[in-house]
């Protein structure tokens, strides 16, 4: 028999009395953030990074390849008038920042050094691009995509549409460079925070880099 004019339907979840919903939602909540405690407690028990893990070693790394990627998005917007490059480069600007601040929280929260003892990229020694696996251990290859102290000058002389195509060019290769790096740690951690922002890098960065490849095609 359906209910009577007036009574609420019980099979409907907005029928159901005030109180209820609340109730659902606290339970929800705290579901959440049981779940989140659980994962930090895991974590905790695996205990922190040495530092001279590959966590470690991303995290103070990419720092420093995120820094010049700031670096090249602020030059190119304060030279180029197009809308789409100077949103672009304020994503950028805005992502890598907040990404710079995680990492540095890492090390902080792992105990450990903003740097390091070993030569920038050794946690990428061995891999299938030879970065850090140099003859010299001293001196290891440098990081992937980074741009010279030379091309950086160009980007800082050049204005309007020459400077939107050098800065395509060299965030293109940045990016690339970025993702090769992002993917090395994918390859070497099991720790879900780097994990995460990790495999959000290479998502964005790759999109990124198609949106370029276009832009830099539309300008010859």
């Amino acid at each position: 028999m359906g209910s009577t004019a007036g009574s609420p339907d019980p099979t409907r979840l907005d029928a159901r009395p005030a109180l209820v919903r609340p109730v659902v939602a606290i339970a929800a909540t705290l579901g959440l953030v049981l779940a989140a405690l659980t994962g930090f407690w895991v974590a905790r028990l695996d205990g922190p990074p040495s530092s001279a893990s590959a966590e470690a070693g991303f995290a103070r790394d990419m720092q420093t390849h995120h820094a010049q990627a700031v670096e090249m998005a602020f030059l190119i917007r304060d030279r180029s008038e197009d809308a789409d490059v100077r949103r672009m480069a304020f994503d950028m600007i805005t992502s890598q920042q907040a990404q710079i601040g995680s990492m540095s929280a890492w090390l902080t929260l792992w105990g450990l050094s903003p740097t390091g003892d070993d030569p920038p990229m050794t946690w990428m020694a061995g891999s299938h691009s030879g970065h850090g696996s140099s003859a010299d251990p001293a001196t290891p290859a440098a990081m992937p995509g980074m741009t010279t102290t030379a091309d950086l000058a160009r980007l800082a002389d050049a204005d309007g549409v020459a400077a939107e195509k050098l800065f395509l060019e060299l965030m293109i290769a940045h990016h690339n460079g970025g993702v090769e790096m992002a993917k090395a740690v994918l390859e070497r951690t099991q720790r879900s925070e780097v994990r995460n922002l990790a495999q959000s890098m290479v998502n964005a960065q790759s999109a990124e880099i198609q949106t370029m490849t276009q832009m830099l095609a539309a300008r010859g």
